[in-house]
């Protein structure tokens, strides 16, 4: 029977499991994939829906009674976190503002309750991705927060960074920003055997990048080639192949602060 499998339709993770849903791994399980944004997924694993699947790591206090997080197939790095975008003029202060969210267990959130402690916003709205920036540029949001290829498109829709999330978190802890995280049902899913299918996934990708070329556009939201290849250079690196140590202190760094914060339950450590 093939594992169910949930990704975003991203160009990070089409790239990174291409070889695996291709059936191209010798040994691998067949799996069933399933394209879902990350808002959809997070609460989509607390009801056991998927196999393995792409979360946030800000959903982990809720998810890992019942998977175990695998070190290997997520978004962590440096230069990658979310923004806060405002119309050109903003004075940036949010204090009264109405922010647009793509997700209210998105590590991007979780980050900005962090960031904007004091200067909190009146109000959030979990909004659709893809209306989060028309949406700040036509006055229905007074800001909006971002991620994944809008890092490279915002200023065409005339807008603002008023903050880098990743480069305030990375000032603050020296450590890389832990984005999306993948995970594997426990008692369902051998975590070592996917491990080693994922991460063969991914020195395919890296191999043979014209492999996956036809598949990873497909799915990227008429995103131009050049802005496909920025994303998968930012999103897939080092710590895609291994979250190592220093991955994993990033992850507690985070979960410990949202517990420290009230945000979000304390879970155990996870760098032993």
């Amino acid at each position: 029977m093939a594992l169910s499998l949930a990704v975003s339709p991203c160009p990070n993770d089409t790239f990174v499991f291409h070889a695996l849903v291709h059936g191209l791994i010798p040994g691998a399980a067949t799996v069933d994939l399933t394209f879902a944004d990350v808002d959809v997924t997070n609460t989509a694993a607390e009801r056991g829906e998927f196999d393995l699947v792409k979360v946030s790591y800000a959903a982990l206090p809720w998810l890992l009674g019942d998977y175990e997080l695998l070190p290997c197939g997520g978004a962590l790095g440096r230069g990658c976190g979310p923004l806060v975008l405002t119309r050109h003029g903003h004075d940036g202060d949010l204090t009264g503002a109405t922010v647009a969210v793509p997700g209210d267990r998105t590590t991007a959130y979780l980050l900005f309750r962090l960031w904007s402690r004091g200067n909190a916003p009146k109000r959030i709205e979990v909004v659709p991705f893809d209306r989060i920036m028309p949406g700040v540029a036509d006055g229905t949001y007074d800001a909006g927060l971002v991620i994944h290829e809008a890092r490279f498109t915002y200023p065409r829709h005339g807008l603002t960074a008023l903050a880098d999330l990743g480069e305030w978190w990375e000032s603050d802890t020296g450590l890389p920003i832990p984005l999306g995280a993948i995970l594997a049902r426990k008692g369902v899913v051998d975590p070592r055997a996917a491990t080693e299918w994922i991460r063969t996934s991914v020195s395919m990708a890296w191999a043979d990048p014209d492999a996956s070329r036809e598949f990873v556009l497909a799915h990227a939201n008429e995103m131009e080639p050049g802005v496909v290849d920025q994303h998968i250079a930012l999103y897939v690196n080092e710590f895609t192949l291994d979250l190592g140590r220093e991955g994993l202190a990033a992850a507690d760094a985070l979960l410990g602060r949202a517990a420290a914060a009230g945000l979000t339950p304390a879970v155990p450590t996870l760098l032993s």
